[in-house]
Parts: structure tokens; sequence; C-alpha cells
């Protein structure tokens, strides 16, 4: 993708980013810290990716091996249509592992215009209840060093092709928003991170350590990441001179984003304000930098 055709791109969020904090009465983010809720925001199904709402098509990409020193993790790659070069997206499952949600919006990303790998952190294995998906956490949690070096693999993949640009950000939700933050504390350079209801740290020492924008997106109701604690998260952030766009929506629960076909009464709306708030977070960490250069 040539330089004008990003810029053209550009304006069309930026114009797109205008129209969602008009729709929500002009508090849509306050861009370093916990923002307003958004109110009275117009919505439709037709906003979201169908992913989120459980009727996108079955995959379309393909797994593919990123981590040489594991022959048994398979990720999933999704690619832009288009020809040219794109920035990338390293998206990290769930606690129960890589499965066809994540796949779809990995899909639902490449169509946005980047080159969408899914980690898999487990082995190409998946959790059927609450204990094997514990059990997969703990693995995982109790090897730090790999999960970085996966994730490490992962971008270096990417990097390596010739549709990446080189700007790259991790997406993750649950286990894979903690996870995220962690790659943003220990893993090698990257441009993005972005955290949905993910575990928190709230150490300003162990935050300064991040060199780029954070953005995260929360639930009032989650029992497990309360308000309070995105609170002090962001309070962290801001004392180490990190900026952040975190918001924590109202009435919703613990995954409301990636499964809005569970309550669409509740999460449509916020749901569509957080799809927006990270099409134009990605838009500026990734974007704009390749565009400046």
């Amino acid at each position: 993708m040539r330089r004008d055709a990003y810029r053209n791109r550009l304006i069309r969020l930026v114009v797109n980013a205008s129209l969602v904090a008009s729709a929500c009465g002009g508090a849509a983010s306050d861009s370093d810290g916990i923002s307003a809720r958004p109110a009275d925001l117009a919505t439709g199904g037709d906003s979201l990716p169908a992913a989120l709402l459980g009727m996108a098509p079955p995959p379309a990409g393909q797994p593919v091996r990123y981590f040489a020193p594991d022959s048994q993790t398979m990720g999933y790659l999704a690619v832009p249509t288009d020809d040219g070069s794109h920035p990338a997206v390293i998206l990290i499952h769930e606690w129960d592992g890589l499965n066809d949600r994540v796949r779809q919006v990995a899909d639902a990303l490449a169509e946005e215009g980047y080159v969408a790998l899914v980690a898999d952190l487990y082995r190409s294995r998946t959790g059927n209840n609450q204990n094997e998906n514990m059990a997969l956490v703990r693995e995982a949690r109790g090897d730090m060093t790999t999960v970085i070096a996966n994730l490490d693999g992962a971008q270096r993949f990417l990097r390596a092709r010739d549709d990446v640009t080189g700007g790259i950000a991790t997406i993750g939700w649950c286990f894979g928003g903690g996870i995220a933050l962690s790659y943003a504390l220990g893993g090698e350079e990257h441009e993005g991170t972005a955290i949905f209801y993910g575990q928190l740290l709230t150490d300003p020492a162990e935050l300064a350590r991040i060199d780029h924008e954070i953005y995260g997106t929360f639930a009032e109701m989650d029992s497990g990441i309360p308000p309070d604690e995105v609170e002090r998260f962001v309070a962290a952030l801001r004392e180490a001179g990190v900026p952040n766009d975190v918001h924590v929506y109202d009435a919703v629960d613990h995954g409301f984003w990636l499964w809005v076909d569970r309550e669409p009464d509740r999460g449509l709306a916020p749901a569509v304000d957080a799809w927006r708030r990270l099409q134009a977070y990605l838009s500026r960490t990734l974007l704009v930098s390749l565009w400046m250069r």
C-alpha cells in the first residue's frame, strides 16, 4: 500500500473517530485515563465485525508454524486481499485457547487492512471446561520465558514478511489481555498493546518500561478485574508517563466484547464504542507512525 493510500485511510479513520465522539456526546475518550461512559450511542449490528455477533463465516485464513523451537505450536494467519505492505497485529487468545471466534476476529482485522496472526500459547490444545482451561493457564503462566519467546517468534515471523511494514501491535482478551501487558514489559519492541479485561499491574516502576500507548477496555461488572483495580492501573500508567486510552463500560461483564451475542441488549452499544476506539488506536499507533516515516 503506497503512502497516499495510507493518508486517505488515515483521513477516513479520523473522520469516523470524530463521528463517534459526537454520538457519545463528546465524551468518547479522554485519551489518558478512564473516560466518561458512552451516552446515547447510535448502534447497530452492522457497526461490528460479524465475528463478535457469532455471525461470521468459517475462518478463511490458514494455519502457520511461526515458533521454530516447538513444532506443536500452530498459529492462524489472515491477510488483507489488497497488494502492498500493511501493519500487523498479534492476537492472543482467551483462557481456553485458539478457537474459531478469535480466528474470525483475525479475519475481520485483515479486512481492516492488517496482517493478523493469532498466536498459539497452548501448543495446539484447547480447554473444554473450567478445570481444563485453568490447567492450561497455569501451565502457560508457569513458563513465561517460553510465552515471551513464543510471541517474539510471532513478531519475527511477521516482520520477515514482504507484506508487513514493521508496525506491530498485540491484542489480547482475558488471559490474553494479561499476557499482552506482560509482553509489553518483557518482549521485543513493538508499537502497540490492546488489553481487553486482562490481568493488570499497578507498579509505576514496572510500567515505566513500556514505550508506547496502551489501549484498555474493561467491564464495570467484572468481579475479577473490578473498576477500582483499573483505576489503580491508570494511575500507575500516568505516574509512569505512559499514554493510555482506558475505558470501563457500565452494566457489562467480563467477556462482553468478544462475545456480544451472549448479551446483545447490554453489550452491543459498548462493544461498538470499544471497536471504534480500537480502530482509532491501531490507526494512530501503527498507520500514523508509518505515514510519518
